[in-house]
């Protein structure tokens, strides 16, 4: 048991990780390239702590169908309730809900692709492999 915790030592939880965008072998906050433009959820080529590549690791788009679905069912639901409760214009609901989606979007893409890097990296997941090539 000691020599697992030893090895991983220094390496953040799943939590963590996915919600600071940590790198899952040092910790450091390097997963992604940037806060510009289209590189708000795009992963940096590796680490610029420790060198890990993560274009090692397979995340893809899955965290993108079941966001839309759950950020578009609260927004719809938040936005009924304050239309049915105060019955505001019109600009006020798009000055409510476009920034709203749009963070909720940006912040729920990176740490669910943080997640799903940090998980396959702690599982070691990988493609199968035949026995035979």
């Amino acid at each position: 048991m000691t020599g697992e915790s030893q090895e991983n030592e220094g390496r953040p939880g799943l939590v963590p990780a996915a919600l600071f965008g940590l790198c899952p072998r040092c910790g450091a906050r390097t997963l992604f390239s940037g806060p510009k433009g289209t590189t708000l959820a795009t992963f940096a080529p590796r680490c610029r702590a420790c060198g890990l590549d993560f274009s090692a690791f397979n995340v893809g788009d899955g965290p993108a169908a079941f966001l839309t679905l759950i950020i578009g069912a609260l927004v719809c639901a938040l936005a009924i309730m304050v239309e049915l409760g105060a019955h505001p214009p019109f600009w006020v609901h798009v000055l409510l809900w476009v920034p709203f989606t749009t963070l909720a979007v940006v912040w729920g893409l990176r740490a669910g692709k943080s997640a799903l890097l940090a998980a396959e990296f702690q599982r070691q997941a990988g493609e199968a492999r035949r026995g035979d090539e």
